[in-house]
């Protein structure tokens, strides 16, 4: 699973030490409303796989693990799961494993309604992803070429979806201008899946792809997508995934301004070399440091922890400024 050649940005922001907390950790409150439901802290186990037996296996570890910890979680593409019944139960597994949990469906944002509303139904879910990646599908031998119509087809799933719609990068980032678009049909939700993590785009080239590794840096970082979209200063919420692999990532991305993160590749990685025992342990180990950010910035909540400054240099800061943000809007909080 490719990460290269392309950083998330974090490693430009920079947060503020308090040498004076006067925090308990055991009193700091990580809990996050999503949708219609408390998650016990702001992590969403993020759109992985389906349509296999080995699918199946990983979904249902990582269901228990989101059920135990009080986690968000979304399902892979169920698009084949769609076409072929015989495979749903490789996803509908996540909601026999953790039946009150926060579970989110997945479609491409060109699926027709019928499609996305048996999507939501197979997991009945909470909330559905809307999945946006045209890069991968331009590389792919046998990916889509025709995108005209897009933005109508999202209206009509608004419009539809008995449960709230998230737009969802796959790697490449939301600039400004797609999503004041995607507002102007009614997205409020967005997960920004920014470049830095899993590249799909080297995924495919790596299987023969169109691209053979001309666009391995294509999109946009997501410390820098996340930038963007909190500048536009709508009414919308935001989840940062993309190249989220440490604690200290994740708290950078709550305290610029994400309501919450996600995280994929790294846990699958765990899981599938190493078992689900390890990636339990890995994950009470992150969300002690999770905790433990928010109290070394002087935060009893997430809240607290986005009235905190927040420094932002380097090429990230290069970006924003050129793109007519003011970087001083973190550090002079």
């Amino acid at each position: 699973m490719p990460d290269g050649p392309c950083t998330a940005g974090f490693e430009d922001v920079y947060l503020v030490n308090d040498s004076v907390p006067e925090i308990n950790i055991d009193h700091i409150d990580t809990s996050a409303g999503f949708l219609s439901k408390t998650l016990n802290y702001p992590l969403i186990i993020n759109a992985i796989t389906g349509g296999t037996e080995n699918a199946r296996r990983i979904n249902r570890s990582l269901a228990k693990l989101a059920r135990q910890y009080g986690l968000a979680m979304a399902v892979g593409s169920q698009t084949m799961a769609i076409h072929e019944p015989v495979l749903r139960d490789t996803f509908s597994v996540v909601r026999k494993e953790n039946p009150d949990g926060l579970i989110l469906a997945n479609v491409s944002a060109l699926s027709p309604v019928e499609q996305a509303l048996e999507a939501v139904e197979m997991v009945k879910a909470d909330g559905l992803q809307l999945h946006f990646n045209i890069p991968q599908e331009l590389a792919m031998p046998e990916g889509d070429r025709d995108f005209a119509g897009m933005l109508e087809n999202v209206a009509r799933l608004v419009e539809n979806s008995p449960v709230p719609i998230i737009a969802k990068e796959v790697g490449f980032g939301f600039s400004q201008e797609a999503a004041r678009r995607l507002c102007g049909v009614g997205i409020n939700y967005f997960d920004v899946g920014g470049k830095g993590g899993t590249n799909f785009v080297a995924i495919e080239d790596r299987r023969e792809g169109w691209f053979v590794h001309e666009f391995d840096e294509w999109g946009i970082p997501t410390a820098v997508s996340l930038g963007e979209l909190l500048a536009l200063e709508y009414p919308i919420t935001l989840i940062a995934t993309g190249g989220i692999r440490t604690a200290l990532d994740g708290v950078k991305a709550l305290a610029v301004g994400a309501s919450l993160i996600g995280m994929a590749g790294p846990l699958l990685k765990i899981l599938v070399n190493e078992g689900e025992a390890v990636l339990q342990r890995y994950l009470q180990g992150f969300l002690y440091r999770l905790k433990a950010g928010l109290l070394m910035t002087g935060s009893r909540n997430i809240g607290e922890l986005q009235q905190k400054p927040v420094i932002i240099l380097g090429k990230t800061a290069q970006w924003l400024t050129i793109r007519g943000i003011d970087v001083k809007r973190w550090a002079a909080r």
